[in-house]
């Protein structure tokens, strides 16, 4: 039976810099720990503007507020269908107290990310992104 997901990504902001946080992904590639932003699943009943600023709240301590979406995207595995939409939110600070599911958290500029995110598509998609 084939399953609809809604998936958010979340770009935090504070002043001119943006919060990237290390996580691990497999370890048998070469570098298993990869930056990204931090990211999750929208909850049955929950908006996805709530579960976005639910997301940063559980993986880094802050409170953020979700200001407008960034773009979206969307893919198929097998019998799922995963339907994404980043935001841009606001955070009332910097202090961040990261989970466990990360490594590390680095605030950089904007300019900065591709000294961090490997992934080509979303570094792509930012980009385009009007930050």
């Amino acid at each position: 039976m084939a399953k609809h997901r809604i998936l958010v990504k979340c770009v935090v902001n504070y002043g001119s810099e943006y919060l990237l946080l290390k996580k691990w992904y497999d370890d048998r590639i070469e570098d298993p720990y990869q930056w990204e932003f931090a990211d999750g699943e929208v909850g049955f009943g929950e908006s996805p503007e709530r579960a976005a600023e639910r997301i940063v709240a559980e993986a880094t301590g802050l409170t953020a507020e979700a200001a407008r979406p960034l773009y979206t995207w969307q893919y198929t595995l097998g019998e799922d269908s995963n339907i994404g939409i980043c935001y841009l939110l606001y955070a009332h600070d910097m202090e961040t107290v990261i989970s466990e599911e990360y490594a590390d958290a680095a605030w950089v500029d904007r300019f900065s990310f591709a000294d961090y995110i490997q992934n080509k598509k979303l570094l792509c998609d930012i980009e385009r992104a009007d930050l």
